[in-house]
């Protein structure tokens, strides 16, 4: 039966918890959805329509799969095989301006994902006054959830962002500290910033292409380029913390789970004495 949302109790919230646990929906989607409703009880109460919040402290049900289970990374060889891909990667009727400064772009922006981890959302705000220099090393600045932060460059990468930026030039962009690090290219959006939704089908489109976009029952997507960069940085030695910082994680247990993903089966305890 329907309530009157001002009627609301703690017990009906938890009722509501349960229903969605029981209707299938994920620990994510229901966490979502309880702070929906947290937050719609916070707009009562600074409204002044109502005094207590019936959904705060009210958590989603615990997981039962393990975090490590979800994360979707490549392997190694698979990274070259995606930037082969997109280095030989066809660009069926677009004019020359145009793959010019396309292909030195998604060279740069997909190394950039799969090597340092990056979000979406990080990559399409940063503009080229966010490109720091210090002496032969080069790094990003990037706007993440709660913090800013500078992400190193490789030489690999400093290489090819020079190549895209001379691109941009040679085709007779004026560049400017205020202006976005990735730009669309064809007639109708050429120079503007480069939406997340493009970055992401630009992604896909390279995943497909390479035929790496299905991978053991699991979908490869651009998020899982972020994983990659974690999970094979922690495999090839780095420190957890200096994931984290790369990364940008605020608690270092989210970024211990690539640390599962490398160790469980390299580093299975049985086999300290069973070998």
């Amino acid at each position: 039966a329907a309530i009157a949302p001002l009627s609301v109790s703690r017990s009906d919230v938890k009722a509501y918890r349960r229903a969605l646990h029981e209707q299938g929906y994920t620990t994510s989607t229901i966490a979502l959805k309880l702070s929906a409703v947290r937050r719609l009880y916070e707009g009562a109460i600074e409204a002044g329509l109502m005094v207590t919040n019936p959904a705060l402290g009210i958590k989603p049900p615990l997981s039962r799969r393990d975090p490590a289970e979800a994360i979707t990374f490549l392997e190694k060889i698979e990274v070259q095989q995606l930037l082969e891909c997109v280095e030989t990667f066809p660009s069926k009727g677009r004019i020359a301006i145009d793959n010019i400064v396309k292909r030195s772009r998604d060279l740069f922006m997909v190394e950039m994902m799969v090597s340092e981890g990056p979000r979406t959302v990080e990559l399409h705000r940063a503009n080229l006054g966010d490109i720091i220099g210090q002496g032969e090393k080069v790094g990003i600045r990037v706007r993440g959830k709660r913090q800013i932060r500078i992400v190193p460059l490789t030489e690999s990468l400093i290489d090819l962002l020079s190549n895209y930026l001379a691109a941009r030039k040679q085709v007779g962009e004026e560049l400017s500290e205020k202006c976005p690090l990735l730009v669309s290219v064809g007639n109708r959006s050429r120079g503007g910033r480069l939406s997340r939704s493009g970055i992401r089908t630009l992604v896909n489109n390279y995943l497909t292409e390479s035929g790496l976009k299905k991978k053991d029952n699991k979908t490869i997507s651009t998020h899982s380029l972020r994983h990659t960069a974690g999970t094979l940085a922690i495999r090839g030695g780095a420190q957890l913390r200096q994931v984290q910082d790369l990364l940008g994680h605020a608690d270092i247990r989210t970024t211990s789970i690539y640390v599962h993903v490398g160790d469980r089966w390299d580093n299975n305890p049985a086999k300290f004495w069973l070998d």
